[in-house]
């Protein structure tokens, strides 16, 4: 077999299991209300949690940041890229996170690559949930430090982890809302074990930033101030889902940050964000702020569908206080008919598969924005009976 054949008999498998991902064109701006493909529709598949990605402040914030600076930052952070406009956007983020110090990344992705990287070497060890983002299992095995991964919410198997390990340094990291889930983690707790076995704890808060604890996220969601426990937690956060821009950004303790000036490849050895985008981050983190309605809103679409959705025999709902709303059918197949079923409704809502989430847990994960309208949800939960009536 050549290696071209080899590959393409492993896309027939993964279309044969009805595995196998495509690409939809998007022909409009990001939003509720999207023509994909041709086709107009209502969509439940954005992290725009907040509907800031098409917000026109934040769109004027952009052009006056061309103006100013141009459209790319032409080198990296460490040499001439590093604006005015990244040194505010950072104190604004430190700021707002109640962190000392904040640190800009391109991605949550490279954020927690050098997290991990800069802080774990051979000798010590990290500790992760099995639901964690791909991004922390990636870094984690990058550090080249033991990894060890628990249950799903298992607190007595993460500690009995912690007791048996001698490293030197042990980092837990845990995602602050699970992507396909939708559930927090329990942060308190992870603190506590933390504290007594010495280790740090990263909190990956890609999906709670912007939403939970006032916006400030899942540490504010538990009432744990940052000055409180800086010797314990580094925290990271997403700029491009409730944030509606693009990036991400680290907050710790100074020391943290500057070792990750020093050290973190994925911050050094990288053209800095284009200045421009931190003028647009800084106009969005003002309405985080400033405009608490959008996430008031957001919670009424979650107790509207949650109500909407009861009595449904095809599937079931996991349990998620967040924007996040799993539905659970299992096989993969039944994932993407139900999908299509709804896309004849024109409502857009993604059938996610394994290997992002276990086998045999196939679901709908409905994302739900203070852009939606209760009347559109309404409509997804009218058409979720409609075709759990034909079907189920």
């Amino acid at each position: 077999m050549t290696r071209l054949s080899d590959l393409a008999a492993r896309l027939a498998g993964l279309e044969a299991d009805a595995l196998k991902r495509t690409r939809r064109r998007l022909e409009s701006p990001q939003g509720v209300s999207v023509t994909i493909d041709g086709r107009d529709c209502v969509s439940f598949c954005s992290n725009d949690y907040l509907g800031l990605a098409a917000h026109p402040g934040i769109a004027r914030a952009v052009e006056e940041g061309v103006r100013r600076y141009g459209t790319g930052a032409g080198a990296s952070h460490l040499l001439t890229g590093h604006t005015d406009a990244h040194e505010a956007l950072e104190h604004d983020l430190a700021r707002f996170s109640g962190f000392p110090a904040a640190l800009l990344f391109s991605t949550g992705y490279m954020a927690n690559l050098g997290i991990a990287t800069a802080l774990l070497g051979r000798g010590d060890a990290v500790f992760g949930d099995r639901l964690n983002h791909a991004c922390l299992n990636d870094g984690a095995l990058l550090s080249r430090a033991t990894f060890h991964r628990h249950p799903h919410g298992d607190l007595a198997a993460l500690e009995r982890q912690l007791a048996g390990s001698d490293a030197r340094v042990r980092m837990i990291m845990v995602d602050g809302v699970f992507s396909m889930d939708g559930d927090i983690a329990p942060l308190p707790e992870l603190l506590d074990l933390a504290a007594r076995h010495d280790a740090w704890l990263l909190v990956d808060d890609a999906h709670g930033f912007g939403v939970l604890g006032g916006g400030r996220g899942c540490l504010a969601h538990f009432g744990i101030e940052p000055s409180d426990v800086l010797d314990r937690v580094i925290y990271m956060g997403t700029l491009g889902k409730a944030a509606g821009v693009f990036g991400a950004f680290v907050a710790a303790a100074p020391e943290v940050i500057d070792t990750l000036v020093q050290s973190a490849r994925t911050y050094v050895f990288t053209t800095a964000l284009p200045p421009m985008i931190a003028c647009a981050l800084r106009a969005s983190l003002a309405l985080i702020e400033q405009e608490p309605q959008r996430r008031e809103h957001l919670g009424a679409l979650i107790r509207r569908w949650q109500a909407g959705v009861r009595g449904l025999r095809r599937g079931h709902a996991l349990p998620s206080s967040t924007a996040i709303q799993p539905w659970v059918v299992g096989a993969a197949a039944e994932a993407v008919a139900l999908s299509a079923a709804l896309a004849e409704h024109g409502l857009l809502v993604p059938a996610i598969r394994p290997p992002t989430v276990p086998a045999g847990s196939a679901r709908l994960r409905i994302s739900l924005s203070a852009a939606h309208t209760l009347e559109q949800v309404d409509r997804l939960c009218a058409a979720m009976h409609e075709v759990d009536a034909r079907h189920g």
